[in-house]
């Protein structure tokens, strides 16, 4: 009951899991609301602000100007395009002794609420700016002259700026500059409804967005998901297709890849396992008839018959070892021991070992090299890789049973090649040798000597040294194998053996 209960409570979790369908709605959603909030904030609820801060320097800037042309010809000409310029009513007091003498008058608005203040409310206003250091702004005055505070917290709808220019002790003058605030207020409406509809056209082609993003990476990430399902139940043979965008695209090549390796890995994995349930078949059964004979039959206790068993028992053993190295060297937990060694001298040690081959069995196995190099490098992997390439050679060579070992130095490294004169490798089957699992002769037949997974750790050996490595065949002359690796300095290598 518990398998079945964590798978469904699995399926259920990430049935619970939000689509990216809606988490694309979500986002656009969230971010044309926040892009429409800042709208609203700016041109909308602070308009106010910037409308009275840019009327505020202008007219400032327009009072200096006026301040500037007073007791000039050209004060009158100034006012005006003053006026024009900003929308602008604008009068010009000029105070001496008790008097008050009006200097200018020019209204283009058509409203100005300056030209209808009394003598009182102008000495009110000439006061107010003097005690505010020579200029104020005044923000409810209403037609009659009079400043109310009833409507101090309502949106003011007139903007008047007051400026003293004192000219002597005797006579100054004040600057009064009217303009109305009720456009902005017309504008304020007009943007609010146009925003409006704004904010709907915009989230309809959010969702118009939203739909279009859905079909082009949603469905087929959803087809992929499908695809992939069914891979995990071991139907190689699935397609993904990914339309639309690169990234999905990308990921579809992906996947088709994934799957044709998985299909060729799983197919070479059976390949592999029958191999070796063969390998392991065939000594174990003649283990077992030898003692069977050895046991029911008199006479049969021979050396002879002791000696296959030994054979078949080492053979067991070195397909287990084989196995058991090619394992840690695919964890990484078998590491390199670099030293110092004569690598001509192990590749003569190694080819020792071949002499009752050669005696017994008709092969030649000769060996060329220039001269004596030393190599730093892990001896025991290094005469594991020349075993392995040997007994590879052995087992596939031609009817004149010949491998050639060769020894080359380029340079400032030595190049180690060893030949066989067998049916050699198609092009197409050169990249895939290497692999665990592959096998060029399809149909099984015992290697004389060696496992079978020689060149799998030959492989991992070589790129755990960093030395470059590589075949050549020709089809129906045969291959070489070979690896380079640098030359070491004879003269560390005295003193390290030292």
């Amino acid at each position: 009951m518990k398998p079945s209960f964590r798978k469904c409570h699995s399926e259920k979790c990430c049935s619970q899991g939000i689509s990216i369908r809606w988490k694309l709605a979500a986002y656009m959603s969230g971010f044309v609301l926040l892009i429409l909030l800042l709208i609203w904030f700016f041109q909308i609820f602070l308009l106010d602000s910037f409308f009275f801060s840019v009327k505020k320097k202008e007219m400032k800037n327009a009072a200096a100007q006026l301040g500037n042309a007073l007791e000039t010809d050209s004060l009158t000409s100034q006012t005006y395009e003053e006026a024009v310029d900003h929308s602008l009513g604008i009068m010009i007091y000029e105070f001496r002794d008790k008097s008050i003498l009006e200097i200018v008058n020019t209204d283009v608005t058509g409203n100005n609420v300056i030209t209808t203040l009394s003598e009182e409310g102008l000495v009110r206003v000439y006061r107010k700016a003097q005690s505010h250091g020579g200029s104020c702004f005044f923000t409810n005055f209403s037609f009659g002259g009079s400043e109310t505070d009833k409507d101090r917290h309502q949106k003011p709808t007139r903007l008047v700026y007051a400026e003293l220019k004192q000219v002597s002790e005797q006579k100054t003058y004040l600057i009064l500059l009217d303009t109305s605030m009720q456009p902005l207020y017309s504008t304020v409406q007009i943007l609010k409804t146009q925003h409006g509809w704004v904010t709907l056209l915009i989230l309809m082609g959010a969702g118009f967005m939203v739909f279009l993003l859905y079909r082009h990476i949603s469905k087929p990430l959803i087809r992929m998901t499908e695809s992939a399902k069914l891979l995990a139940k071991g139907k190689y043979d699935v397609d993904f297709s990914g339309s639309g965008y690169r990234e999905t695209r990308e990921l579809a090549d992906t996947l088709n890849y994934a799957s044709r390796e998985l299909s060729r890995l799983d197919s070479l994995q059976k390949e592999l396992i029958a191999n070796i349930s063969h390998d392991l078949r065939t000594p174990l059964t003649m283990i077992r008839g030898y003692g069977e004979m050895m046991r029911d039959i008199p006479g049969e206790n021979t050396p002879e018959n002791m000696q296959a068993i030994i054979d078949e028992t080492s053979r067991l053993s070195e397909l287990v070892n084989d196995l058991l190295d090619l394992s840690r060297l695919q964890a990484g937990t078998a590491a390199p021991d670099p030293t110092l060694f004569n690598l001509t001298n192990a590749v003569r040690e190694v080819l020792l070992r071949y002499d009752q081959l050669v005696k017994h069995n008709g092969y030649r196995v000769s060996f060329d090299y220039d001269k004596e190099v030393t190599v730093c490098a892990d001896r025991g992997m290094l005469l594991q890789v020349l075993y392995n390439l040997i007994n590879n050679a052995i087992n596939y060579t031609g009817e004149d049973r010949t491998v050639k070992v060769t020894q080359t130095t380029l340079g400032a490294s030595v190049r180690i090649t060893v030949t066989d004169t067998g049916k050699g490798i198609a092009p197409e089957e050169m990249p895939l040798i290497w692999d665990r699992y592959y096998k060029v002769d399809k149909v099984h037949r015992r290697a004389t000597v060696g496992t079978g997974l020689g060149l799998s750790i030959v492989k991992k050996i070589l790129e755990q040294h960093n030395a470059t490595y590589g075949v050549n065949s020709t089809v129906g002359e045969g291959s070489s194998f070979w690896f380079e690796l640098p030359i070491a300095d004879p003269y560390i290598n005295y003193q390290l053996e030292d």
